[in-house]
């Protein structure tokens, strides 16, 4: 006679051990911030080593604007553009401002491209503890540019006879182009995930870039202007990051009531030129900040 066995019933509780299960923060850390962030960094600038052509060329153009334009009104009257300044010494802040400022707004391009290819879109799917590392990342990289082109054009500029501000006078330099840098980078960055592509972004680039640069005292001091070009000169941010640089380049001694510029609606200081960077920074930063919360939601 057979008999039949029964096997025991399996065990069918597959309710997950609370106790075991990893706890998640929901709300991300400083340190998984600052990770990706460098490392995002990290990928620019591998870019930049394998296409270097970039950096060497925005480096060569401001160094070819300064020696050729100083060469240009290398003839020019003294006291032209201010007693025992030469036309290079007064360009040198110019092309330190402009260079930084075209440097800047071109920001945006690199995260266009990567919207356009699909990248970006990995990278907002991505566990990333916070998706501003993206902005971030580009801003670091502009900046660290930036600097870098600045140091070459100040290093040019005393080679061919601008002088060299001491070191306080160096560190205000650099606190200037930071201040312009991280506006405009700001402005390129809103642009680059508000605009449809890459052609709108070049666009805008190309319609903004030289008409600031003509309408600041990056080539000429305010007195040779028309008046109504005056007006515009002096609510141009370049002009306000220009003027402070060529102050610190003419006089050793400085301080904020210094003034650095003559509007035709008054005196700016050294305090009240700065405020307008700070000023302007802050007004970007608020306008771009819905547009990047929408974006990255």
């Amino acid at each position: 006679m057979s008999t039949t066995v029964t096997p025991p019933k399996p065990d069918l509780n597959w309710s997950p051990n609370l106790a075991s299960q990893i706890p998640v923060s929901e709300t991300p850390g400083v340190g998984e911030f600052i990770q990706e962030t460098l490392a995002l960094t990290k990928r620019l600038f591998i870019q930049l080593q394998r296409r270097p052509s970039t950096l060497i060329a925005g480096i060569i153009q401001p160094l070819m604007w300064l020696i050729l334009f100083g060469a240009l009104f290398q003839n020019a009257p003294q006291g032209m553009f201010g007693e025992g300044m030469s036309y290079g010494k007064f360009l040198g802040a110019g092309v330190i401002v402009f260079t930084a400022f075209a440097g800047a707004l071109n920001a945006g391009l690199p995260v266009m491209f990567d919207r356009e290819f699909g990248f970006l879109n990995r990278l907002l799917v991505a566990p990333l503890a916070s998706r501003f590392s993206i902005v971030a990342a580009s801003a670091i990289y502009i900046i660290a540019l930036s600097l870098l082109q600045t140091t070459a054009i100040i290093v040019t500029s005393a080679f061919l006879g601008a002088g060299l501000p001491n070191l306080l006078g160096l560190a205000i330099i650099a606190l200037i182009v930071f201040l312009l840098v991280t506006a405009v980078t700001a402005l390129s960055l809103g642009l680059a995930f508000a605009l449809p592509g890459h052609i709108e972004l070049l666009a805008v680039i190309f319609v903004t870039n030289l008409p600031l640069l003509f309408a600041s005292t990056a080539l000429a001091p305010l007195s040779f202007m028309p008046s109504w070009l005056q007006v515009v000169a002096s609510l141009n941010p370049l002009s306000y990051a220009i003027e402070p640089i060529r102050y610190l380049y003419l006089h050793d001694s400085w301080s904020l009531g210094s003034i650095v510029m003559q509007t035709p609606w008054g005196s700016i200081t050294f305090g009240i030129a700065l405020l307008v960077l700070l000023g302007v920074n802050a007004l970007v930063l608020v306008a771009i900040a819905p547009l990047l919360r929408r974006r990255f939601a």
